[in-house]
């Protein structure tokens, strides 16, 4: 296994375009829990969804990145996003996994606790939700491909299991619907709306445990 040290060392292995997109509420309630969605265009697309679900629930905020686990941008972009918005979040849903596939899986492991860790230093959270990779509709090499996203997924379960964070497994649900893909990565309205409403679930069930 690679020291994380060795991966910052190693700098950012960018892909053609490198995005980052953030999205607040209009007209945030302070009456209402914030909510906040990490992840990547996947994310990006059920996030509307989110936000129609938990309408007069929650406040729903996003931050999707194009980076991925192993770029030593990760954790400070979303320390950034984090100061930037100077709130309380009661939830944060989150995922990385799609992008990065010039990082090996040996790296992705090295450096999935500093993201973790970041994800954990989001100040006055009280719920965790892990989101699992969603499949593709066919490998690609070099790419995304299913056996490094299924590889990614265990990856991440040996981290956020043991600390007890919540799991939304959106790979296993779009398993079941790879004929709502829109492109080899991304899925329609329907499914994407699918996404959203899993998502917006698993975040209310965790809500109701802070009485929220």
């Amino acid at each position: 296994m690679l020291h994380p040290a060795l991966i910052a060392q190693s700098g950012s292995l960018p892909e053609p375009v490198e995005w980052t997109w953030e999205v607040r509420p209009p007209a945030p309630s302070p009456a209402l829990p914030n909510v906040l969605l990490i992840g990547d265009s996947i994310t990006r697309a059920y996030f509307p969804q989110v936000t129609k679900d938990l309408e007069g629930i929650a406040n729903v905020y996003l931050m999707a990145t194009s980076a991925s686990i192993g770029d030593p941008r990760l954790p400070r972009q979303i320390a950034g996003f984090v100061s930037l918005e100077r709130i309380r979040f009661q939830v944060v849903h989150f995922n990385n996994g799609m992008h990065g596939w010039d990082y090996t899986e040996v790296q992705y492991r090295a450096a999935f606790p500093s993201f973790l860790h970041a994800i954990q230093n989001i100040p006055t959270h009280s719920w965790l939700i892990w989101a699992t990779t969603t499949p593709v509709q066919s490998d690609q090499s070099p790419g995304a491909s299913n056996p490094r996203i299924e590889a990614r997924n265990r990856i991440a379960a040996s981290f956020v299991r043991p600390a007890g964070i919540v799991t939304d497994d959106q790979h296993a649900l779009m398993a079941m619907h790879q004929d709502q893909h829109e492109d080899n990565v991304h899925y329609r309205e329907p499914g994407a709306a699918l996404m959203g409403d899993r998502a917006a679930a698993t975040i209310r069930q965790e809500l109701s445990k802070s009485g929220k």
